[in-house]
């Protein structure tokens, strides 16, 4: 090991992120897309040269390059794509093999070599089963041309799917492994690995005030004349570790014990909606669903006040950022109650709104009971009811929820977590004995 006072800068490192989802329309499954898209985005903005390899839409260039120069944006298995136009995981197999097959190579040629002339070191962060296997051919390759010492190599888990196609011992050995929570560390035990937590982030533009105005109009809509009815929120694919009938279990439960509710639902295309809708309707809920095409955050407001009465407003549409953040502002709560989130971007999101996020008690690190949000600890809908109730008897405690949750969100701004990912990528370097200038 080398002792050194060096530091990790934009002046002395790069990175490289392997992701199959990435910032293209085409490429956005859900969080994973998000995550990397906002994270290449903060690492350039804080100065570091970014490449993003990602699955993407067969149409755009396949280098695109943005944020003045730093960022990198590198569309894959374009060729593969072009025969598969439902999206990153159409054809996943085929995209995964020509992932596998021709990326190292590239990182090897177009990447590391000319870092190592210009006296940089090369970070490269693989996320999710789909790059574990390009993690390690690219360390092998690496390690052939002897470039393999002088390159730091993470891998990260966000979710649990598809763990069984891993070689752990192989990953382990030539990778650091990473995960977002405590939760999915102490899941990523089973496996026989001890991964460092560097936990997901929120971009600053969330920080952004709600427009008082805009939340007036949206509780407006969403009440129906009735000051007393409850206003929510939920989220989400419609999977059942959502947790979407404990969430429509409570909302028929404070019906019909004298509390009135408005719920807002987003959901994906997931069998288990018709499932969770048609569980409501026998619970005696109204539904209406509820159409737009690209709205706005005032057509939002308006396709739903067009709607009529109902107890829950199906959106089926794309949801616009502004309208989104609006609800949660806007909502008494915001449901993200999942058995099972590995980090819980929903519920920082809705704190940053200065909303109130209902959540799980799983991946959910920031997540302190009655103090910045409300947490379930089991998945009985009473337990959201009690919990609604009593924040009704309780405005002050609204109110205090809100603004400490709005504090939490501010320490995971991507810049903050940018910091706790250099702070491990300098003891890592140092353990490798990579001299840091």
């Amino acid at each position: 090991m080398i002792e050194q006072d060096g530091a990790i800068s934009p002046e002395n490192t790069m990175f490289v992120l392997l992701c199959f989802e990435g910032p293209d329309v085409y490429s956005t499954a859900g969080g994973l897309g998000t995550r990397v898209t906002e994270l290449s985005e903060a690492l350039a903005q804080q100065g570091y040269t970014t490449h993003l390899i990602f699955i993407g839409a067969p149409d755009k260039p396949n280098v695109e390059v943005r944020v003045d120069g730093r960022l990198i944006l590198k569309r894959w298995s374009q060729w593969i794509s072009k025969y598969y136009p439902n999206g990153v995981y159409d054809g996943e197999e085929q995209k995964l093999y020509d992932y596998n097959e021709s990326v190292p190579y590239h990182i090897y040629n177009e990447i590391v070599r000319p870092a190592q002339d210009e006296g940089k070191t090369v970070v490269i962060m693989g996320e999710d089963w789909h790059t574990a296997e390009v993690i390690c051919r690219t360390s092998d390759l690496l390690n052939w041309f002897g470039l393999r010492q002088k390159v730091l190599i993470l891998w990260n888990l966000n979710s649990l799917m598809s763990l069984h196609r891993i070689n752990w011992g192989r990953l382990s050995f030539v990778s650091t492994i990473c995960t977002v929570s405590k939760y999915m560390k102490h899941k990523m035990w089973a496996y026989g690995v001890n991964p460092l937590v560097i936990p997901n982030g929120i971009p600053k533009r969330h920080l952004t005030p709600v427009d008082p105005k805009d939340v007036q109009r949206l509780r407006e809509v969403a009440r129906q004349d009735d000051p007393r009815r409850l206003f929510l929120f939920k989220i989400g694919r419609f999977d059942p570790d959502k947790r979407w009938m404990m969430a429509v279990e409570a909302v028929a439960r404070l019906k019909h014990s004298g509390h009135p509710v408005t719920l807002f639902v987003r959901g994906g295309i997931e069998p288990h909606g018709a499932e969770v809708l048609r569980h409501a309707y026998q619970m005696g809920l109204s539904i209406r669903d509820v159409v737009a095409t690209r709205p706005n955050l005032k057509q939002c407001m308006n396709a739903v006040a067009k709607a009529g009465p109902a107890d829950i407003y199906n959106l089926r549409f794309f949801l616009p950022e502004k309208f989104v953040r609006t609800t949660y502002a806007a909502a008494d709560a915001t449901l993200a109650n999942s058995g099972h989130e590995p980090f819980g971007l929903v519920g920082l999101e809705v704190m940053a709104a200065q909303g109130i996020a209902v959540t799980g008690s799983t991946g959910e690190d920031y997540a302190v009971s009655f103090e910045n949000t409300i947490v379930t600890e089991t998945d009985d809908p009473d337990e959201i009811v009690g919990y609604l109730l009593y924040l009704r008897r309780h405005p002050e405690e609204q109110e205090r929820i809100r603004s400490a949750g709005r504090l939490t969100a501010e320490q995971f701004l991507w810049d903050q977590v940018i910091e706790n990912l250099v702070g491990k990528l300098e003891f890592l370097a140092r353990k490798q004995g990579i001299p840091l200038k």
